[in-house]
């Protein structure tokens, strides 16, 4: 019996402070703001600026062979989808100040022996300029002409060559960035707002002069730490839930997954990020030094976490490091049951260093808060 109200007395304690401050964050113009906004406000910027896709390659030509072999390759290259011709020009010198102006992403040089010596049934070089500064734009590019001559080269044997290459891309058939983007997303939105509310929690009643009122409170301090945890986990589920709905809805990137391996991905994931929260708040005076913490740990963190760039490209020593970045790993689930289907035995893995990360930073936070805060 004794046992049975102790537990209904610490449910009640920690759902009075979970309500507590859940109403210091609706009630807070500000807080409000930061629970509405940025899932919209970065769902609609990734999804309509992040995206590598090329509609129109800007090019110039130069036609240096002026025959009927290089006027058939040009309009080949002017009646696909991928390019648009904005000049046409004399020589490869001049080529420079219309990249350099950002007029043209590529060039294309056609030689004087272009004809000559495709009707000895030779192969004749094409030569391929494109603007180095945004190295990705470039090879898509690239890879734009690369299938162009590839086609034009098939139409010119009348389909009687030997290889005949089909290309299709598996989880997402138009190759669409959005569709690598808002997934991953989905992890990192969260990741940001439960470690700075949790983060700023405790330094919070500090700054405010409120804390020491919390304390001569029947409540125990591992009341008063889960208390403080719980309500940022919720407000990270409940953004993620907000872009993954303008993801599915709004863009209509299908969902091919599982909603309960989502969110069981989701809440582990919070779990780890709110104990790297709370440890930043215990050591923290103020908010100010919240806010410095958040934004030292925070970007390496997103640049480790493989979701602009792959963890396989990065030195040795940088993916050993990524192995204590939840986010990794949460941004990896979240991808693979959202666009493969993925289910819980698939992705069980992801969940072993995210547990690992929530099993030393929440009982280090509790060390902290009972050390360093009471």
């Amino acid at each position: 019996m004794q046992l049975t109200a102790g537990l209904r007395l610490f449910w009640q304690h920690l759902l009075f402070l979970c309500q507590k401050e859940m109403l210091a964050l609706i009630k807070d113009p500000r807080m409000r703001f930061m629970l509405i906004a940025p899932p919209i406000i970065q769902g609609l910027i990734f999804g309509y600026a992040a995206n590598y896709n090329l509609d129109k390659v800007p090019y110039a030509l130069v036609d240096e062979s002026h025959s009927s072999a290089s006027r058939e390759f040009a309009a080949h290259l002017d009646g696909s989808d991928s390019f648009q011709r904005v000049v046409t020009l004399d020589s490869p010198s001049q080529l420079a100040q219309y990249v350099d102006s950002g007029d043209i992403i590529m060039g294309i040089v056609i030689p004087r022996d272009f004809a000559a010596v495709l009707s000895r049934g030779g192969q004749a070089p094409v030569q391929i300029i494109t603007d180095g500064k945004n190295s990705s734009i470039a090879g898509i590019a690239s890879g734009y002409a690369g299938r162009v001559i590839a086609a034009w080269n098939q139409e010119r044997s009348g389909g009687r060559s030997g290889i005949s290459v089909v290309s299709r891309t598996w989880y997402n058939p138009n190759q669409l960035t959005k569709w690598n983007f808002l997934p991953g997303l989905i992890a990192m939105i969260s990741f940001v707002q439960v470690i700075l509310l949790s983060g700023m929690s405790i330094a919070k009643e500090r700054e405010q002069g409120t804390f020491d009122q919390l304390l001569v409170t029947p409540l125990s301090p591992p009341e008063i730490l889960i208390g403080k945890a719980l309500p940022p986990m919720l407000v990270g589920l409940f953004q993620s839930t907000a872009l993954f709905l303008i993801s599915l809805l709004w863009f209509q990137i299908p969902f091919n997954g599982s909603l309960a391996a989502l969110y069981l991905t989701l809440l582990i994931f919070v779990l780890s990020a709110t104990g790297i929260g709370l440890i930043i708040s215990s050591i923290s005076q103020n908010m100010q030094q919240v806010l410095v913490y958040v934004l030292v740990f925070l970007m390496p963190m997103i640049l480790l976490s493989g979701i602009a760039t792959p963890v396989d490209n990065m030195p040795e020593f940088l993916q050993l490091l990524t192995y204590m970045d939840p986010m990794r790993f949460a941004a990896d689930a979240v991808r693979r049951i959202y666009t493969e289907g993925a289910g819980l035995g698939e992705v069980a893995w992801d969940f072993v260093p995210m547990l690992a990360v929530a099993a030393v930073t929440l009982p280090v936070a509790g060390w902290l808060f009972r050390h360093k805060v009471l």
